[in-house]
C-alpha cells in the first residue's frame, strides 16, 4: 500500500513537471499566458509587495509603528495632516487617473510606471527613516513628515495603482486570471510574511517597533531587494487588452466621468469601499495586544505569530480559483463578509487572550485573502462591462468619481483618532500599557468594526454582473475588434478564429430554451446541462450585439445618424422643439421601444450642449484644432519664469478650444462612428467564409 502511494505520488509529479515542460513558452489551448510569465509574474510581485509593504508604512495613520510611537505624532494630529495631504493629492489623483489613459509611454498601459516608479520610492523610503527627527521640534516632525508622505506617494500611487490595474489586464478571461493571480500570489505572498516575520525579530534585537533606529536598518535594506526584483522580472511580463489595431484616442476626461457615472457595478464597489474604514478598526489589536499587553513580555514573539498567521493566506490563495468557479465572485464576497463578522463577534469576547487572538487572525487572514483577491477580480470585470456597454476603454478615468470616496475620508477618518484621543491615546503610547483603558479601547473598535463589516455587505447584494455575463461581454469585445481589425487590414487568423468560435456557437444555440438540471442524472450529464444553458445565455447576449442594426431600435439610430451626418460637424441645433416632441411621442411599451426613446433623448442631450456652446463662443470662434499648433506650444522653450507661465497659458487656451469644438460637433462624430460601425457588420458573411476556410485548412 506504501509502495503504491509512493508510486502515485512520483506519477502525479513526473505529470505536473512535463505540464510545465510543455507550456512553459506556449500557453494551453484557450488560454493567454505561457507558465515562464507566470512564474514572471510572481517574482514581480514578490518585489512590489516587498516595496509596498515598508514604504506604505510610512502612514498619517496612529496604528503606523513607525509614523506614531517612534516619531511620536498625536492620532488627531496625524489625521488632520491626512487631510491636507488629501486635498492636496485630489488635483494629482485627477492627473494620474486621466494619464494613464492618454499618454503616450512606450512599453503598454501601466507597465511603463511601474519600471518608472521602483527607484524614487526606494530613495525617499531611505531618507525618511534617515531624517534626524530627535532633533527637531514637534512641529518641524509634523511638516517633514507630511511633506515627506506627499513626495513619496506621488510615486507610490503610480506604483501600487499601475500594479493593480496591470493585474487585471494580464489576460481578457477572468477565470485564467483568477489562476493566475492565486498562483503568483502564493509565491509573492512571502514578501510580507517574511518582513512579518524578520522586522518583529530583528526590533527584537535592537532597538524596539517604537525606535526610529530600527527603521533605519531595515528599509533601506529590504526596499533595496525589492526595487531589484522588480527591475529584473518586469522586463518579462506584458498586458493584454482586447482592442483595435488602431492609434488609440484620446480619452476626454469629463466624457469618461459622465460615462462612469453610469456604471452601477462603479458604484457598488465605490459603495462599498465608502464604508470599509469602519471595519477596519480592529486592525490595531494585534499589534498593540503583543507590544503593550502583559506588560511588552511578548513583543519578540510577534514575528513567530505573524509568520504563521501569514500562512493562512497561502491556503486561501491557492482555494481562491476553485471557489470563484463553484460560487461566484458575489457569493464569495458576501460570504467572507458575513464570517468575518462572526469572528469579530467571538473575538469581543476572547481579545484578552494572545492565543485566541492569533486563532481568530489566522480564520481572519484567511478570509480576507478571498477578500483581497476577489474585489481586484470585480474591478477587472466591471472595466470590461464598462468597454462592452460605452465601447471605449477606460481604466484610470475610475479615478475623478473614486475621489468622492476620499472627501468622503475627510470626515470618516477622523472617526478612529477621535475615539484613540477620547479614551486616552495621545502622543504618548506608553498608556497602551494599561490594562483598563487598552481593554475598554479594543471594546469599542470591535463593535465599530462588527457594523461596518456589515454595511461593507450590503451593496454586494446589489452586484449581478455574473461570471457568464462577463465572458459574453468579452467575446463581444473580440468580436467588434474583428471587424475593425478587418477594415483596417490588420486581422490575423489567430483572432478570427476565436472570435469567431464563439460567434458560430452562440448561432447555434441563440432562441434555444434552457434545460433543467436533473439530480438524479450523473455527474458528467449534469455538467454538460448546465455548460449548455450557460453557453444559451451567452449566445442572447452576443448574437444581441451582432444582430444590433437590424432591430427597430437599430434602424432608428442609424437613420437618425444620417440625418445628423448630413446636416455637417457644425450644424447649429437652435431648435429642438420639434425632436424633443417627438421623443416624448416614442412609445415604450417592450425593450426596443425604451431603447429607441432613451436614444432619442440622449441624442437631444448631446445636441442641446452643442447648441448652447455655438452660442456662447460663435460659430465663427470655433475651430478644430490643430496638433503642430499644441506640439509648438510644449515644445517651446521658456527664457524666464514668465515666459513659463505665457505657454501654460496658450497651451490651457488650446486645450479648452479643442474641449468645446470636440462638444459642438459631438452629434455628428458619434453619428459618424455608427455608420462607421455599422459598415463594418456588414462584412460578417466575408469573415464567417474566410473562418471557414481556415477551419477546413487545419
Amino acid at each position: 500500500m506504501e509502495i503504491e502511494t509512493k508510486n502515485g505520488i512520483v506519477s502525479k509529479a513526473k505529470k505536473l513537471i512535463n505540464t510545465a515542460k510543455e507550456y512553459w513558452t506556449e500557453p494551453p489551448k484557450g488560454s493567454y499566458i505561457p507558465y515562464k510569465e507566470v512564474a514572471s509574474l510572481s517574482g514581480a510581485g514578490f518585489g512590489v509587495y516587498w516595496l509596498l509593504y515598508l514604504s506604505g508604512a510610512i502612514v498619517l495613520d496612529a496604528s503606523s509603528f513607525l509614523v506614531g510611537a517612534s516619531i511620536g505624532l498625536k492620532p488627531t494630529d496625524l489625521y488632520k495632516m491626512l487631510v491636507i495631504a488629501n486635498l492636496v493629492g485630489i488635483p494629482i489623483g485627477i492627473f494620474r487617473s486621466w494619464y494613464y489613459d492618454n499618454h503616450n509611454l512606450k512599453g503598454g498601459k501601466f507597465l511603463p510606471f511601474i519600471r518608472r516608479t521602483g527607484l524614487p520610492i526606494f530613495l525617499i523610503t531611505a531618507v525618511f527613516v534617515w531624517l534626524p527627527y530627535e532633533n527637531m521640534t514637534y512641529i518641524t516632525k509634523a511638516v517633514v513628515v507630511w511633506f515627506m508622505y506627499m513626495l513619496m506617494n506621488i510615486f507610490l500611487c503610480f506604483f501600487n495603482e499601475s500594479y493593480t490595474y496591470f493585474q487585471q489586464i494580464i489576460t481578457p478571461n477572468a477565470q485564467e486570471r483568477a489562476n493566475v493571480m492565486s498562483i503568483s500570489q502564493v509565491i509573492y505572498s512571502l514578501a510580507p510574511t517574511i518582513t512579518n516575520a524578520v522586522v518583529p525579530a530583528i526590533a527584537k534585537m535592537t532597538w524596539g517597533l517604537d525606535n526610529i533606529w530600527t527603521y533605519r536598518i531595515i528599509y533601506p535594506i529590504f526596499t533595496a531587494i525589492g526595487l531589484v526584483l522588480c527591475i529584473i522580472f518586469f522586463a518579462r511580463v506584458k498586458e493584454r487588452l482586447i482592442l483595435p489595431k488602431k492609434k488609440r484616442e484620446p480619452v476626454r476626461m469629463f466624457d469618461a466621468i459622465r460615462e462612469v457615472a453610469k456604471n452601477k457595478y462603479f458604484w457598488i464597489i465605490q459603495a462599498a469601499a465608502w464604508v470599509v474604514f469602519l471595519e477596519s478598526g480592529y486592525g490595531v489589536i494585534f499589534g498593540w495586544s503583543f507590544f503593550y499587553s502583559h506588560g511588552g513580555e511578548y513583543a519578540g514573539t510577534m514575528g513567530v505569530a505573524n509568520t504563521i498567521i501569514g500562512n493562512a493566506a497561502l491556503w486561501s490563495m491557492l482555494a481562491c480559483p476553485f471557489a470563484i468557479k463553484f460560487m461566484g465572485k458575489r457569493n464569495m464576497l458576501i460570504t467572507a463578509n458575513a464570517i468575518n463578522m462572526l469572528i469579530l463577534i467571538v473575538l469581543y469576547f476572547t481579545y484578552r487572550n494572545l492565543i485566541a487572538i492569533c486563532v481568530l487572525w489566522y480564520l481572519n487572514t484567511f478570509v480576507n485573502t478571498f477578500w483581497n483577491i476577489v474585489q481586484h477580480q470585480i474591478s477587472a470585470d466591471m472595466r470590461d462591462y464598462h468597454q462592452w456597454k460605452t465601447g471605449v476603454r477606460v481604466d484610470g478615468l475610475f479615478g475623478p468619481l473614486g475621489l468622492i470616496g476620499t472627501v468622503i475620508g475627510f470626515f470618516t477618518g477622523a472617526f478612529y483618532p477621535t475615539i484613540y484621543e477620547k479614551m486616552g491615546l495621545h502622543e504618548d503610547y506608553s498608556v497602551l500599557y494599561d490594562d483598563t483603558l487598552r481593554n475598554n479601547l479594543f471594546e469599542v473598535l470591535i463593535i465599530c468594526s462588527i457594523f461596518g463589516a456589515l454595511f461593507n455587505l450590503i451593496p454586494f447584494c446589489f452586484y449581478d454582473l455574473t461570471e457568464n455575463k462577463h465572458k459574453a461581454y468579452v467575446d463581444v469585445l473580440r468580436i467588434r475588434a474583428v471587424f475593425e481589425n478587418r477594415a483596417l487590414g490588420l486581422l490575423e487568423d489567430g483572432e478570427l478564429k476565436e472570435a469567431m468560435g464563439a460567434v458560430m456557437q452562440a448561432k447555434a444555440l441563440y432562441g434555444k430554451e434552457k434545460e433543467s438540471v436533473n439530480k438524479r442524472d450523473d455527474k458528467s450529464t449534469r455538467k454538460t446541462v448546465k455548460e449548455r444553458n450557460l453557453a444559451i445565455e451567452r449566445a442572447s447576449i452576443i448574437m444581441e450585439d451582432l444582430n444590433k442594426f437590424s432591430t427597430e431600435a437599430g434602424k432608428a439610430r442609424l437613420l437618425q445618424a444620417e440625418k445628423d451626418v448630413a446636416d455637417g460637424p457644425m450644424y447649429y441645433y437652435d431648435n429642438l422643439s420639434d425632436e424633443i416632441a417627438a421623443a416624448r411621442s416614442l412609445p415604450k411599451g417592450n425593450a426596443s421601444e425604451k431603447e429607441i426613446r432613451s436614444d432619442a433623448f440622449r441624442n437631444i442631450k448631446i445636441k442641446k450642449r452643442s447648441a448652447a456652446l455655438i452660442r456662447k463662443y460663435g460659430k465663427e470662434n470655433i475651430h478644430e484644432p490643430v496638433e503642430a499648433v499644441k506640439e509648438e506650444i510644449m515644445n517651446r522653450e521658456a527664457t524666464s519664469f514668465a515666459d513659463s507661465l505665457r505657454i501654460r497659458k496658450e497651451l490651457r487656451a488650446w486645450m479648452k478650444s479643442a474641449s468645446v469644438y470636440a462638444d459642438v460637433v459631438k452629434p455628428y462624430t458619434n453619428a459618424r462612428e455608427l455608420i462607421v460601425q455599422a459598415e463594418y457588420y456588414t462584412h460578417y458573411e466575408e469573415l464567417e467564409a474566410r473562418y471557414l476556410e481556415l477551419l477546413s485548412a487545419e
